[in-house]
């Protein structure tokens, strides 16, 4: 096992910086490593089975990851995206795989497995390749997140199915695979992963002593991921749907950011071990023996999975590069797709034979997409629409001594103070429409996602004295303040809160300096409401003095029970009647 392990972090080592230097991703490195080591290769890993039971974890961590980010609510706003585009991505395109599965000489049954099992695409894949370059947030990565969630979904019911395409050929008196069942099962755990996020776990958290205990605090986030797989791939479920609802379910937690830091790089490792489990898995034998089957169905699928993307996002609306993005990004197989194509077979629907060509195609596209992808970000992209320069663009110049992430409204704003006392800074926003029009003007603003460290240290994090957060997402700038907290400690962070609770959260993390976005215009507001109302000038600014700092007063008091809605109304009133108290004694 020791000698399995260095070869895959050797591997690892060596492939991986040589891809990203070469501009076609870290998946490509992985890949390409698995190929070296494994069967085909140098035959240092032979067991690639076993490992793959262990490399899986890396695609559960991962949407465990996507579960935290996404919160219930927000689900429930993309319904009728992930709808739209999952039906108008998937189905087509297995319908017409199923009929090119067909024409090529398969019976119906199977023809139509083999191109539902084709449509799917790779979560594994998609997701960390447009994480790379700064594309989760863009349209076209939203718009593959959609479709992704809703394959996911879609699984469940595709395995579930199979059993019954082949039940003539299994005995009656199998109760296991009778449909009810399964659906019983799953129906028990979607309830005990429910009921566990949102009554046990946070409960559990602070029994433990929360973060305070990290070594426990780790095993029990651990224990959390995998125990919520174990248990939706018992139930018949897709694993890593399961850690992806644990994730939903914990992303309102106090806890969650926390629980991100310690996931994350467990993430990051087992994900690249998959992708090298994917390279060895390739049957380069089988590949020799029919080179031309392989050939014609890989690019049957990626053609028809791209162009069917391609129309669904036109008919979205999207522009040309946002559309391209798309449809470049799902055409591989999926992980799932040799799950469903090894129950098929078991369940005496597919022929083995048939199976085998069929993963085969799937893990060569798998190889092949984030290449493609690759060179249409640098070749085609670029001449379909200028782009705002990247973040890693920004070492080029000298470092600024401050740093404002997020360039709308209130950053700019900032942005304009400094430029007024010729203080340079270096901005940071995800918009790239607002950086194109902003740069015109010959502000320092680059294109990028300021909670990545890799581009805060890019802009200059390592030298600058101050952090400016002006974000307009609350998660997102907790998010930077936790990581810029935890790995650049010399800055000084000055951030915008959106409420009162996103104030005290922010107070949570250690950051002192914040300005409540809406507090002094409103507190403003009010002291031109008490002149309008023949209430002296000085009066009227002592009252307002003295409301804002029993604000501030309540707003500290209230961190430790700001989820109690009860005692956060009660303090409220409370302070209500002691200003009240406070003017009489002054009138008085």
């Amino acid at each position: 096992m020791l000698e399995t392990l260095l070869a895959l972090l050797a591997a690892t080592v060596i492939t991986v910086p040589i891809a990203r230097r070469l501009g076609v991703g870290s998946i490509v490195g992985y890949l390409v490593a698995g190929l070296a080591i494994g069967p085909a290769g140098l035959r240092l890993v032979t067991g690639v089975a076993q490992i793959q039971n262990v490399t899986e974890l890396g695609v559960i961590m991962l949407l465990f990851l996507i579960g935290l980010e996404i919160r219930p609510h927000r689900l429930w706003i993309l319904r009728k995206t992930i709808l739209g585009l999952g039906f108008g991505q998937m189905l087509p395109s297995a319908a017409i795989l199923a009929l090119l599965g067909h024409l090529a000489g398969l019976a119906w049954l199977v023809a139509a497995l083999i191109g539902l099992g084709l449509a799917l695409s790779s979560t594994a894949i998609v997701l960390p390749m447009l994480k790379e370059r700064s594309l989760l947030s863009a349209a076209s990565g939203r718009d593959a997140f959609a479709v992704l969630l809703f394959q996911d979904m879609a699984f469940i019911p595709l395995v579930a199915l199979v059993p019954l395409f082949g039940a003539a050929h299994l005995p009656s008196h199998l109760p296991a695979h009778l449909p009810w069942l399964a659906a019983g099962r799953a129906v028990l755990a979607v309830i005990a992963i429910l009921a566990g996020g949102m009554f046990l776990v946070e409960r559990i958290f602070r029994l433990i002593g929360g973060a305070r205990n990290p070594e426990v605090f780790t095993a029990m986030t651990l224990l959390i991921v995998i125990g919520t797989a174990v248990l939706a791939h018992w139930s018949g479920l897709s694993a890593s749907l399961g850690a992806f609802m644990a994730g939903a379910l914990l992303s309102d937690s106090e806890f969650r950011h926390a629980i991100q830091a310690d996931i994350e790089p467990f993430e990051g490792l087992l994900l690249g071990f998959f992708f090298i489990s994917v390279g060895m898995s390739v049957d380069v034998h089988l590949l020799a023996a029919q080179p031309l089957t392989i050939l014609a169905a890989v690019a049957a699928m990626l053609a028809v999975k791209a162009l069917v993307g391609f129309a669904v996002s036109f008919v979205k609306r999207r522009n040309g590069p946002t559309a391209l993005r798309f449809a470049a990004a799902l055409p591989e197989g999926s992980e799932f797709s040799f799950v469903l194509f090894g129950v098929a077979v078991t369940a005496g629907v597919l022929p083995k034979t048939t199976a085998d060509l069929a993963t085969l195609a799937v893990a060569a596209s798998m190889i092949v997409t984030p290449l493609i992808f690759a060179a249409i970000e640098r070749l085609a992209i670029p001449r379909m629409g200028k782009r705002p320069a990247p973040a890693d663009d920004i070492a080029s110049g000298a470092p600024a001594p401050v740093i404002i992430c997020g360039f709308g409204r209130v950053g700019q704003i900032v942005g304009r103070l400094l430029s007024v006392r010729r203080i340079p800074f270096t901005a940071l926003d995800q918009n790239a429409g607002q950086v194109a029009f902003v740069r015109r003007f010959g502000a320092r603003v680059f294109f990028g996602d300021p909670t990545r460290l890799s581009v805060l240290r890019a802009a200059g994090g390592d030298a600058a004295q101050v952090l400016v957060i002006a974000l307009d997402d609350a998660e997102a700038a907790l998010k930077l303040a936790e990581l810029a907290r935890r790995y650049l400690p010399h800055l000084t962070i000055l951030a915008r809160a959106r409420n009162r609770r996103h104030a005290q959260l922010l107070l949570d993390l250690g950051v002192s300096h914040i300005v409540r976005e809406t507090l002094l215009s409103s507190l403003k507001l009010g002291e031109m409401t008490l002149t309008a109302l023949d209430i002296g000038a000085g009066e009227a600014a002592r009252t307002v003095e003295a409301f804002r700092e029993h604000d501030e007063r309540i707003l500290t008091d209230t961190r430790s029970f700001a989820a109690d809605e009860g005692r956060v109304i009660a303090s409220l009133q409370q302070s209500i009647a002691e200003l009240q108290e406070l003017f009489e004694a002054d009138r008085r």
